[in-house]
């Protein structure tokens, strides 16, 4: 019962956020997954492991998919690089039990984390130039992958 109006809660969360702060979310949720898995294989929860580096590749794949190349030009063609460059990164580390590759990872997202909010901030106090990235009616899809 708690762990089903948790769920809710979260998911309303998602699905009302902004999609400056769905991003932000993204990053938090990919961040937190890689730690996981950081853990899982540490004690040897394999399994576990594959479920967290598979919702951050979810989550990854969802950020690069709500991506507006129209709208961020450039910058949006560099994004998608770096989470095509991620995805590939963990899918090595995994095959390898190269927690180095976790670690790198996670090192990018919390950097693109710390970009972005400063971006975002900045926004607030000049009128609000951050690009969408995140397409509203694909909401329910990120909702999905950034829920954890």
């Amino acid at each position: 019962m708690y762990k089903s109006g948790v769920d809710a809660y979260k998911r309303t969360e998602v699905l009302t956020a902004d999609p400056k702060r769905l991003v932000l979310m993204c990053y938090d949720a990919a961040i937190r997954n890689l730690k996981i898995a950081r853990e899982k294989h540490l004690s040897g929860e394999y399994e576990a492991k594959g479920l967290a580096v598979q919702k951050t590749q979810d989550i990854i794949g969802e950020l690069s998919c709500g991506l507006d190349f129209e709208k961020g030009g450039q910058i949006a063609r560099n994004l998608q690089a770096i989470y095509n460059y991620m995805t590939r990164r963990l899918l090595l580390a995994d095959s390898n039990r190269d927690l180095k590759g976790f670690d790198e990872v996670a090192g990018m997202l919390e950097e693109l984390k710390a970009t972005w909010e400063a971006i975002c901030d900045r926004g607030k106090r000049d009128g609000d130039p951050c690009a969408r990235l995140a397409d509203p009616s694909r909401r329910q899809d990120v909702s999905m992958a950034c829920r954890s």
